[in-house]
């Protein structure tokens, strides 16, 4: 590939990103005719038409959202290497401070920063596990691990992991002395282990789903608890059901302590998710944790 082909696709991404020439131009230096005369070369060159415009903004051809499709993440791969290597020159050092529940913090994070601060021993890393939603400015935190449902909408989000399933489950015994649940209508004859994520707010409600046919359900039990350890403990003694996500309960259903059941009520979900401000500046050691972290297919 060329450099001016290259140069005129970055202009196109700009275009599709601002929705119009003259922000587009602001954004790259350089002038409203500039950047409407690249896409008219690109497109003479590709041979098809890639923006409909008109006098207020421009939108994406068919053929355009196809190539930008394929452009943004390959450009956004070409931004973290630089950044990548920008911060080679200089020492990762400083404090990250985290927020996570205790699954991702054990299983997806503790592996990558005790492995960094080995490599890097400028860097600190403070882990909170108290399982609430922190707000990230209010309580100080650089970086959350959350799952896509709970990302705010000024976040910058990383997978961090591959695509999850929850899970109804709890110990043979249990299913033994009060039967298997079928559907999920029949949760409400069961005892079921309910969390509560944060004190001053209500119970998980137990999202189940076939076919199209959504099932969210607030159900009760002889537990409120906020620690998934818990809920295991709990389940393994047949005090009721619980609903954690799979990897949690692997070990449990492998060694036969915990039966799983509605499994074709449970579709995989978009997986954890690394989130910060797009408003603010990442430091070398952040952006260090952050390529480390990300989940790769």
């Amino acid at each position: 590939m060329d450099r001016d082909l290259l140069g005129d696709l970055a202009i196109l991404l700009a275009v599709a990103e601002e929705g119009n020439f003259t922000r587009a131009g602001h954004r790259l230096g350089v002038s409203q005719s500039a950047v409407s005369h690249t896409i008219r070369r690109l497109e003479d060159r590709i041979g098809v038409k890639l923006l409909n415009r008109n006098s207020r903004s421009v939108t994406l051809t068919d053929a355009g959202e196809r190539l930008v499709a394929t452009l943004r993440p390959s450009f956004q791969q070409v931004n973290d290497r630089i950044e990548e290597v920008r911060t080679l020159g200089e020492r990762p050092s400083g404090l990250i401070r985290i927020t996570a529940s205790k699954p991702p913090a054990e299983r997806i994070l503790w592996p990558v920063a005790a492995q960094l601060v080995r490599e890097f021993p400028d860097i600190r890393v403070e882990i909170s596990t108290d399982g609430r939603l922190s707000d990230l400015a209010e309580d100080r935190f650089d970086c959350a691990i959350r799952l896509g449902e709970h990302l705010g909408p000024d976040m910058i989000a990383v997978p961090v992991g591959p695509p999850l399933e929850m899970a109804a489950f709890s110990s043979p015994e249990y299913f033994e002395r009060r039967g298997v649940p079928r559907h999920p209508d029949d949760l409400a004859d069961h005892d079921c282990l309910v969390m509560r994520h944060r004190v001053d707010g209500g119970t998980y409600d137990w999202e189940l789903e076939k076919d199209g046919d959504e099932q969210p359900l607030k159900l009760d039990g002889p537990f409120i608890l906020n620690d998934s350890g818990m809920v295991l403990q709990a389940a393994r003694e047949g005090l009721g059901i619980g609903f954690l996500t799979l990897p949690e309960i692997e070990a449990d259903l492998a060694a036969g302590r915990l039966i799983r059941v509605l499994t074709d009520w449970c579709p995989p979900f978009d997986g954890y998710h690394l989130c910060y401000s797009g408003r603010r500046n990442v430091s070398s050691a952040l952006r260090l944790l952050i390529d480390r972290l990300r989940y790769r297919a």
